[in-house]
This record gives C-alpha cells, sequence and structure tokens, in this order.
C-alpha cells in the first residue's frame, strides 16, 4: 500500500507538468474533474470497474470547511455485512490516497469517522470493496484550502512531544454480541512534509502513521493504511462487535520507523 500511495502521488505529480494535463483548481469544470477522477481511479484500481452507488456509501462532510487542515469526514456503509474494504480519495490532494480500510472478523463498519487535510476544492470519494468483489463509489464537493501546508501552530518539537500517546474511548455501554462504538486518538503531528518551520523557514519532513492495527482479543477490527492526508493527531470513530475475549490492542507505525502500541480494556464486555 505505502509503494502505491507514493506511485500515485508521483504519477499524479509528473501529470501535473505535462503539457494538456487537467490542473487541479477551484475554477475546474465538471469534465475536468471527472478527468482527474478516471486517472485516479486507474491508479488506484487499475482496470477494475468501480460502479457509482450513493446507496452503498455515504459521504457526510462540510460543503465548506472551517478548518482546512481538520476536515471532518463520516462514512456510512450501507450493507456493512458485505463490506470488505472501503478507500477514501481526495482527488485533487497531492497524495490523493487518503486511506485504506481493511476490516476484520470483529469489525461492525456501519461507520467510520475520521479527519482529514483538503488542499484544494475538491471531490472526494468512497469507494467499498465488497466481499464478492464489487467497487462502489460516492462522491461528494468540498471547499477547502491549503489543508495540507498548513502549519500546526508550534513547534516541531512541541508537536512531537509525546508522540505515539493513544487514548481510547467507548460509546455508551459494551455488551457482549452486540454491536459497539469507540473512538481512537493517536497523537502524532502527521507532518504532510509541505508545512514550513516558522522558526527556521526551512519545510518539515514528512512523518506520518503508515499503518495502524485495531484488534479485539485475537481477531481484527480493522487494518488502516494512511498518508499525509489524514490531520494531525489522528481521531477514528470505528465499530466493532465484543465477541469472544478483549482487550483492544493498537498497534500504529510511522513512515520513519516510529511503533507504538496500547491495549485497552474493554468495559463490561465480559459481563
Amino acid at each position: 500500500m505505502k509503494r502505491l500511495m507514493l506511485a500515485l502521488s508521483l504519477t499524479l505529480s509528473a501529470a501535473a507538468l505535462a503539457p494538456g494535463h487537467v490542473r487541479a483548481g477551484a475554477t475546474d469544470t465538471d469534465e475536468e474533474r471527472a478527468a482527474r477522477w478516471s486517472e485516479i481511479k486507474t491508479s488506484i484500481f487499475g482496470d477494475r470497474a468501480v460502479t457509482a452507488s450513493e446507496s452503498a456509501v455515504k459521504i457526510d462532510a462540510p460543503a465548506r470547511a472551517l478548518d482546512a487542515a481538520l476536515v471532518p469526514i463520516g462514512l456510512t456503509l450501507a450493507d456493512k455485512d458485505n463490506v470488505k474494504g472501503l478507500s477514501f480519495i481526495i482527488d485533487d490532494n497531492p497524495s490523493p490516497y487518503a486511506a485504506h480500510f481493511t476490516f476484520g472478523p470483529a469489525a461492525d463498519p456501519g461507520e467510520i469517522k475520521l479527519r482529514v487535510r483538503v488542499n484544494n476544492y475538491t471531490n472526494v470519494h468512497a469507494v467499498v470493496e465488497t466481499k464478492d468483489g464489487k467497487l462502489l463509489e460516492a462522491a461528494k464537493f468540498v471547499k477547502a484550502s491549503g489543508g495540507c501546508s498548513a502549519p500546526m501552530g508550534m513547534s516541531d518539537e512541541e508537536a512531537m512531544k509525546g508522540m505515539g500517546e493513544m487514548r481510547l474511548k467507548f460509546g455508551g455501554e459494551v455488551q457482549p454480541g452486540k454491536p459497539a462504538e469507540a473512538t481512537l486518538m493517536v497523537r502524532h503531528p502527521n507532518f504532510s512534509g509541505m508545512q514550513m518551520n516558522q522558526v527556521t523557514r526551512d519545510y518539515t519532513p514528512a512523518r506520518y502513521i503508515e499503518k495502524l492495527d485495531v484488534t479485539y482479543g485475537d481477531a481484527l477490527v480493522f487494518h488502516l493504511d494512511g498518508d499525509i492526508s489524514i490531520a494531525s493527531n489522528p481521531v477514528i470513530h470505528f465499530g466493532f462487535k465484543p465477541e469472544g475475549k478483549g482487550p483492544i490492542k493498537v498497534v500504529a507505525s510511522d513512515n520513519q520507523g516510529g511503533r507504538w502500541e496500547q491495549s485497552f480494556p474493554v468495559p463490561s464486555a465480559s459481563n
């Protein structure tokens, strides 16, 4: 997945310099945006058919972002029992492939929420992969600008303090056999590589959470492949099935070799 995301980013960056390529921008026409999406989905999914289906996945996103570096996204999946994976793509970001979720047997993938950076007026796409191999997509237009290069408002050293610390909050009472919800918070600057240090005036090297695994006992809830488009200090809301014995374990790693893990007891799961 890392190679795919990097290759996609480099492909699109190079293509942006080529004559005749459709450049991203607030004034792009629908036809230009459609051409860019066609290019992106071919880079990610090859020649597999990607079928529009607003009923398969619903995107909840602001029409105009209040903070382009912290855009809330909600993804609701209609046929959650038939979902294998979920991709979220921000078409006009420097690295469009923001996140890919692979769901395991302990997942309840009815809804995923996360926060992302949006660098330009853009379409965003959610693509569901079903267990029988179909790809179903929905799109939404979001107005935002500069999210990938926005400074964090603190020094790099301050932004990296406590890196890897995690918190997990549960939504209501957790009962065996009933779907439950949780919100994971990971302290990590997720530097995009486009942010300028306000003191040195140098660009801070990219450092972002690349992989994240959430398990319940021995069963996978989800695996996440991430990239620079996920906002700093990632927050991910997800559903899981509290069947069997916990705890919930989270393992995160970043693109510079950092690795962190933490286990969380599940309240009332054994009652």
